[in-house]
């Protein structure tokens, strides 16, 4: 196997699970406000803003996949694409467990609001906490990147 193969694999895992993590928390989200528009229709723009949140960990995976691109040439050593495969599967494991969880908080307070309760901000504040583990990872993939000696062209 060529090492190219692994860091193919990495890039495949980050960009796919974080995007799954998202459709599967925005997903949980929309349910949460379609059922909170039966009681409370007034508020669609908040439940709009609130299912909204979990799609961010896709894009951190899609902002990953550029970060990471340019190392991906033919003659790759192994330490590139060991680097380039855990940078990508930390994120792509960061981003879908978050994107989820977050999409609980989210729905927790779409259904709040639902029920007549003033929560939108503190649903926010609330829901940043998964998030920031996502930012995190991202943060971690650059700082790897960092250490990617340059490949002489």
């Amino acid at each position: 196997m060529e090492p190219i193969v692994l860091a193919y694999v990495g890039i495949g895992l980050m960009v796919g699970l974080t995007c799954v993590g998202s459709a599967y928390g925005v997903t949980i989200a929309g349910n949460a406000a379609v059922g909170a528009l039966k009681k409370n229709p007034d508020a669609s723009g908040s439940y709009i803003g609130l299912s909204a949140l979990p799609s961010t960990q896709g894009l951190y995976g899609f902002v990953g996949f550029f970060f990471l691109s340019p190392y991906l040439l033919p003659g790759m050593d192994w330490y590139v694409a060991a680097a380039i495969f855990g940078a990508g599967l930390g994120l792509g494991i960061a981003g879908f467990f978050s994107a989820i969880r977050q999409a609980e908080v989210c729905a927790n307070g779409i259904t709040a609001i639902g029920s007549g309760h003033n929560v939108f901000g503190m649903t926010m504040v609330l829901a940043v906490f998964p998030e920031l583990y996502a930012i995190l990872a991202l943060l971690v993939l650059i700082l790897i990147r960092g250490l990617i000696p340059v490949m002489p062209v």
